[in-house]
């Protein structure tokens, strides 16, 4: 299956939350999606399996990984010392692409992965393209000097207000470095990991 391109508003309210940012259109209308609203066959009761299946997707869609992606970062996860949960958390956050968004360098993941893919970001002054690669804490993950004049770019930087501890932004040098991995409490995301690991699990 190809990346989803499609509405995200209809995305968001399957799972009742902005995960692709602020969304007036969920607000208005928190129920999921279909032609005949909030009706009342729409409150039965999931199984166990649709509900761990149902977090799986909401994880894909947040960090825009596809399937087998997903499937072989759970299996480097379980491969790791510690919660495979967290683990599995901590290899989307290091991704390159979720770097540059957690950055500020683009407003949206999409719009980083489309950075990385047009060559206009550096990873320890190299060129890199490939927005799944992996983070390792010391990395630096910069602007390209032909691509620091980007309006886009720009714009991004100065409406960014957030900042992460596991992060740190130098504004002069248009770069940031991975310090560490974010532990659980530090990742923003609401996402409860440890049905995806059950699932996995069966």
């Amino acid at each position: 299956m190809a990346r989803y391109t499609g509405p995200k508003t209809k995305i968001a309210r399957r799972f009742r939350d902005p995960i692709f940012g602020a969304d007036k259109a969920l607000d208005r209308r928190n129920y999921g999606p279909g032609q005949h609203g909030p009706s009342k066959k729409r409150g039965g009761k999931q199984s166990e399996y649709a509900i761990q299946l149902g977090e799986k997707q909401k994880a894909k869609y947040t960090y825009g990984i596809l399937e087998r992606q997903f499937s072989n970062m759970f299996e480097k996860a379980s491969a790791m010392k510690g919660i495979t949960g967290e683990n599995l958390l901590q290899l989307c956050e290091a991704r390159v692409d979720n770097t540059v968004f957690r950055l500020g360098i683009a407003p949206t993941r999409s719009g980083a992965r489309q950075l990385v893919s047009h060559r206009h970001i550096t990873i320890n002054g190299d060129v890199v393209n490939i927005p799944s690669y992996t983070l390792r804490p010391g990395d630096v993950v910069g602007v390209r000097e032909k691509s620091k004049s980007l309006e886009a770019i720009a714009n991004s930087l100065s409406s960014n207000t957030k900042k992460y501890d596991w992060l740190d932004w130098d504004n002069s040098a248009m770069a940031g470095k991975l310090l560490n991995l974010p532990s659980r409490e530090m990742i923003p995301e609401n996402i409860k990991e440890q049905l995806i690991v059950e699932l996995y699990s069966k």
